[in-house]
């Protein structure tokens, strides 16, 4: 098996479950950029995954702290789908995917990472991304620079 190095992964791999309080509520409280949070909305922000699975991973975050989408009014569920809609939006415009994976993982059984506030994942995917790196190569590819990335996203977020 062959092995390319992801040394920004460790960070997530170690810290994730030793820092104090919510990953997503302490971040609320950094300034824009230092957060790599692309818009903040009333009820939900866009954030950029640190720890991506694709070039231009996000997550659409509800500020209020909840363990599940169904604690939320079905009213208060509204701004998330518009801001999941302007971020394939975004997204296609500047990456040109060829589709979406777009979903939640509700506790830590079902594979969350941060289980006590849930949040959407909007990921770019394109054909053969991660099917042929992944599966047969075992590896990851990341094509942009998360800095550069941010700059693009933050920017069409704020129009």
């Amino acid at each position: 098996m062959k092995f390319l190095s992801a040394p920004w992964r460790w960070e997530f791999i170690t810290k994730i479950g030793k820092q104090k309080g919510c990953l997503f509520c302490n971040v609320q409280k950094k300034g824009r950029d230092n957060a790599l949070i692309c818009y903040r909305g009333k009820q939900y922000f866009v954030i950029l995954n640190k720890y991506p699975y694709s070039t231009g991973h996000l997550m659409i975050v509800p500020y209020q702290h909840h363990s599940s989408p169904d604690k939320i009014s079905p009213g208060d569920s509204v701004e998330m789908w518009k801001l999941m809609n302007k971020s394939i939006e975004i997204l296609r415009h500047h990456f040109h995917p060829d589709g979406f994976n777009i979903g939640m993982n509700i506790g830590q059984s079902a594979g969350a990472g941060i289980k006590d506030h849930f949040h959407l994942h909007v990921v770019p995917r394109w054909t053969g991304d991660a099917n042929f790196m992944s599966v047969l190569g075992e590896t990851k590819v990341m094509s942009y620079r998360i800095d550069d990335i941010f700059s693009i996203l933050k920017r069409d977020f704020s129009t």
